[in-house]
């Protein structure tokens, strides 16, 4: 198992209803969630909204998380945006703040060269003294890190490790720990020998992924009974249907900040069944 856990949920950001971070929310959901499979949280990545969130704010949380992580819980923070100066900066600040790692994504809508991407993660790897991970999410970057790319970023001094959100490219490389991007290829990645998976459905699901960790010969089987899970929770725009979810089982996270909405009653309706079909909303608010 790597040293930041096998699963690491990329944990929402709960707001109040006027929009501000529900710190009181966050640390309940946490604690819920280390109670529930999860070995540490990515905080302020895509799931926590970050890139509608103010510095101030996406400090405030990751500090938040590192001062009330409960005992034995990783905190990754996501410091990862498409101005190199802008990562760094976040880097930096995150590594006093106390975050064990980085998760630092391509850049984004700009569309850096090869040799741009390069020295933007020398740049980001310079800034702190803690691991980082890189992201590969080319439907969200426009930018597709290719194997052999991750291969050389892997020679960079402090990149560890890579969240692969490209499945046609799920592969091990040499210097760097996989971690699976897509819940859906989370058993393929365990099978393969990578590190875990950063997690969306193990808010929902989280002891059913931990028995794909701890019970390989049933994680087949236990795979493909959550794959209505996965399609669910990514229905439409993340973090929409997993808010819904989490609402639905009474942890109040609240609403989404534009240009992301609420799930709209239909949406809700089939978060509502999935979470019925698998029997979670037993005691939960109606």
């Amino acid at each position: 198992m790597s040293g930041l856990g096998t699963i690491l949920t990329a944990i929402v950001t709960p707001f109040d209803d006027e929009g501000r971070v529900n710190e009181e929310s966050f640390v309940a959901l946490m604690r819920h969630l280390a109670d529930n499979g999860s070995d540490g949280f990515v905080v302020a990545g895509t799931t926590g909204e970050a890139s509608t969130m103010t510095d101030e704010e996406q400090l405030g949380l990751i500090e938040l998380a590192v001062n009330e992580r409960p005992a034995g819980k990783t905190i990754v923070a996501g410091t990862g945006t498409n101005d190199t100066r802008q990562a760094v900066y976040l880097t930096e600040r995150a590594t006093e703040l106390g975050a064990d790692a980085m998760l630092s994504v391509t850049p984004y809508y700009n569309k850096p060269s090869r040799l741009g991407i390069v020295r933007h993660y020398e740049a980001v790897a310079k800034a702190t003294d803690k691991p980082t991970l890189l992201y590969n999410i080319p439907g969200r970057t426009a930018t597709n890190v290719a194997p052999d790319l991750l291969a050389e970023l892997a020679q960079i001094d402090g990149i560890s490790g890579v969240k692969q959100a490209n499945p046609d490219e799920l592969q091990m490389i040499d210097g760097l720990e996989l971690y699976a991007g897509d819940d859906a290829t989370f058993a393929r990645t365990l099978d393969m020998g990578g590190a875990g998976g950063i997690s969306v459905a193990s808010h929902i699901v989280g002891n059913e992924m931990r028995r794909m960790v701890d019970e390989p010969e049933r994680r087949e089987e236990i795979d493909a009974s959550l794959r209505d899970v996965y399609e669910t929770l990514f229905l439409t725009s993340s973090p929409t249907c997993t808010k819904a979810a989490l609402n639905m089982l009474g942890h109040g996270v609240g609403g989404l900040r534009l240009p992301l909405v609420s799930a709209t009653p239909e949406e809700g309706a089939v978060v509502r069944s999935m979470l019925e079909r698998h029997g979670l909303l037993a005691g939960a608010p109606a």
